[in-house]
Formats: C-alpha cells, sequence, structure tokens
C-alpha cells in the first residue's frame, strides 16, 4: 500500500530537504514520514534501512550535481565560458542544490564515504573548469589556477561575510568571475 501512496523518490526527496535544512542528523524515518504524511512502514517498502536511503541521495544528488548539469549545459548556446557560467548557476546558485552540496561537505567532514563521493564530484567540476578554460589559455599551471580559484569563489562565496565597499556582491562577484574566465587581452 505504501508503495502506490508514497514514490520511492517522494522519500528521498524528503531525506535530501531533511538534509539541506539540518544535516545528515536530521534525516531520520520517523521524521521523513511525518513529513510525508504516512506511516514509516511505507519506508521499509523501498529501504532495508536509513543506510540505503543515504546512499540513493547521495546517487541523486552526485547524479543531479554532475550529470545532469552536464546535460544541461551541452544544450546551452555560447561559447565556453557561458556553458561554464550556467554550469555554476545551475549548481552554486540554486535554491535546490546548494544548501544540499553544503550539508554534503559538511557531512564528508565526518565520513569518509561521503569524502570519497564528494571528492568525485568535486573532481568532474574541476575537470569542467580545466576544458573550458584550457580553450583560451595554454598553460596548464595557469588552467590549473584559475579553475582552483574559480572553484573556490565558487563554494567560498557562500560562506564570506565581508563587504565589498562601494559595490555589491554581485558586481564583484562577477568582475571575479571575467578575470579568471576571460582570456587576457
Amino acid at each position: 500500500m505504501g508503495a502506490l501512496r508514497t514514490p520511492r523518490e517522494k522519500w528521498v526527496e524528503a531525506g535530501l530537504r531533511a538534509l539541506a535544512s539540518g544535516g545528515v542528523d536530521a534525516v531520520r524515518v520517523e521524521v521523513l514520514a511525518k513529513s510525508l504524511g504516512v506511516s514509516k512502514g511505507g519506508f521499509y517498502g523501498y529501504f532495508a534501512d536509513r543506510d540505503e536511503l543515504l546512499t540513493e541521495m547521495l546517487d541523486t544528488w552526485e547524479r543531479e550535481s554532475v550529470g545532469d548539469v552536464v546535460d544541461r549545459v551541452a544544450q546551452v548556446d555560447g561559447d565556453t565560458m557561458a556553458k561554464v557560467r550556467v554550469a555554476g548557476q545551475l549548481t552554486f546558485s540554486s535554491d535546490r542544490l546548494l544548501p544540499i552540496d553544503l550539508a554534503i561537505r559538511d557531512w564528508a567532514r565526518r565520513d569518509q564515504s561521503v569524502a570519497e563521493r564528494l571528492r568525485r564530484v568535486d573532481n568532474g567540476r574541476m575537470q569542467l573548469l580545466r576544458d573550458a578554460i584550457s580553450t583560451f589559455c595554454p598553460d596548464p599551471d595557469e588552467v590549473e589556477a584559475r579553475s582552483l580559484l574559480a572553484f573556490c569563489m565558487a563554494i567560498g562565496s557562500h560562506f564570506l561575510a565581508a563587504d565589498h565597499p562601494a559595490r555589491s556582491r554581485v558586481q564583484v562577484m562577477t568582475r571575479a568571475s571575467e578575470l579568471l574566465l576571460t582570456p587576457e587581452r
């Protein structure tokens, strides 16, 4: 009966919402069932245990963060830098993926298997940056440095509380992106 009322994807989505808002400790079967308005018995029709749900949540995050982003970027008309900007916007400006990403980064600090998964995702993101920047920058050391700085900016900007006198955060981020993602004149 639970399978008819509450699809597996809804449990995963509820888990991702709980993760984003409260961290991995907030992902509890009883709490998820309550948020879905169902009994926890339906959960066990899909998952052997909480760990299986957590694995599926990570699978979903990885697919959405890398595979789906790459697919959507491939549909973008424009130059390589436009595609990199879209990838960043999809991942780090998203009301959906950004909170999940930040929660997974926190979780990875305490769980080696999650840290390995995060490394794989971040390596995919870094490769996208390397591929894009190498289209205008022939120096591999500079490609790596620009890629690292662009990625750190995308993640770190969410933790930075500094003001930018006479400029908005958007203005500063836009200028920083221009410096990192465009060829020198």
